[in-house]
């Protein structure tokens, strides 16, 4: 029997905690700073999986990237099976998985282990983009055609949900094969699938198929409004949401002092920089940054990148999530810190969490 897909009552839409008007949630790179290592951001992860359990924050996602020093995220389900192990009660997901760059089967059967592993609190959230360059996503997918896995997503996409649901018609090739751990096995739950996307196509996908939708608005801000707008344009109600839900992930940095804040956010715009222009590294030390000449051309990628971080007190971060709330509609807001540091980035997530009154939860 094919496993009940979790409704919006029960796991995709969550709880506004504290003075916040919506969940609040983190997204998280894993970044690893100059004079750091993988290991050191690692455990800084685990740290702020607890600390985000302990304050109220909903979600902690883990994003996959391939070949860039600065991050350390390139096998989210092995980093959430970890995450898992340090935690009680959080959402635990992949922000996301690129399925391009996988077997659908072998995804199924990565997130029925993490089901398996934290039953009820983990979510599946896919894109379509290879997370990295186009020689990396070659030797990932062992193809040269890189347009491939994009061109093809609505069918992995199918494949995979009817992996997860042990669905396959009979007849169908894949018929007789059971992702395991999965329905198969008995009749336990299945993580929700989230579509994420930075302009239209999965927003009108994701609405189109009933699936709740997240939205990198720290990468792609003038996209947001038109995303957000064609989702719930596009939505159907299916058997997993009656209406549309739609996160979005937001670059955020609060520090006791404006001008602690902008030290750490310019170290993350500097790799930022160094990455669009084919020099990735680690991320920078704040004064690494502030020590960098930056050309005319660099300080104005710098000064836009810059435009859409929410940074400085707390109050004032505050008040531009507020502010950016109430512009989109979003449902939700999805936080990365990309800072140096791990003590930074600690640091920011508990001072907005002061600053929306999140409770302080038992452990």
């Amino acid at each position: 029997m094919p496993r009940r897909v979790p409704t919006v009552t029960d796991t995709i839409r969550g709880e506004a905690r504290g003075s916040a008007p919506v969940p609040l949630s983190v997204l998280d790179l894993v970044t690893v700073g100059s004079g750091r290592t993988a290991s050191q951001a690692l455990a800084t992860s685990v740290e702020l999986s607890r600390l985000a359990e302990r304050r109220g924050f909903h979600r902690h996602w883990v994003a996959e990237h391939h070949s860039m020093p600065g991050v350390a995220s390139s096998s989210p389900a092995v980093i959430l099976a970890h995450l898992a192990a340090h935690t009680r009660r959080i959402r635990l997901g992949s922000g996301g998985v690129m399925l391009p760059n996988h077997a659908p089967l072998v995804v199924a059967e990565q997130f029925g282990t993490l089901e398996a592993l934290a039953p009820g609190r983990v979510d599946l959230g896919l894109g379509r983009a290879p997370g990295t360059d186009g020689a990396t996503a070659a030797a990932l997918r062992r193809t040269d055609r890189l347009n491939e896995g994009a061109d093809d997503f609505p069918e992995q996409l199918a494949e995979l949900t009817r992996f997860l649901d042990d669905d396959f018609p009979d007849g169908h090739p894949y018929a007789r094969i059971h992702a395991v751990p999965g329905p198969v096995q008995g009749p336990e739950g299945r993580p929700p699938i989230w579509l994420l996307g930075s302009s239209g196509f999965s927003a009108r996908l994701a609405g189109v198929l009933g699936l709740p939708f997240a939205f990198a608005h720290h990468f792609s801000a003038r996209n947001t409004i038109p995303a957000l707008d064609l989702y719930r344009d596009s939505f159907r109600p299916s058997a997993v949401l009656d209406a549309p839900y739609a996160l979005i992930g937001v670059s955020a940095l609060a520090a006791d002092e404006a001008a602690q804040a902008h030290r750490q956010v310019l170290s993350g715009a500097l790799a930022m920089l160094r990455l669009r222009t084919g020099r990735p590294g680690l991320v920078p030390t704040p004064e690494e940054a502030e020590a960098y000449s930056f050309s005319p051309a660099e300080r104005e990628f710098v000064d836009g990148w810059l435009a859409n971080v929410v940074y400085g007190t707390p109050d004032e971060v505050r008040t531009g999530l507020d502010d950016l709330r109430k512009r989109t509609g979003a449902d939700e807001l999805m936080i990365t810190a990309n800072a140096h540091g791990g003590e930074a980035r600690l640091r920011s997530y508990a001072l907005i969490a002061d600053a929306y009154d999140l409770p302080e939860l038992a452990e």
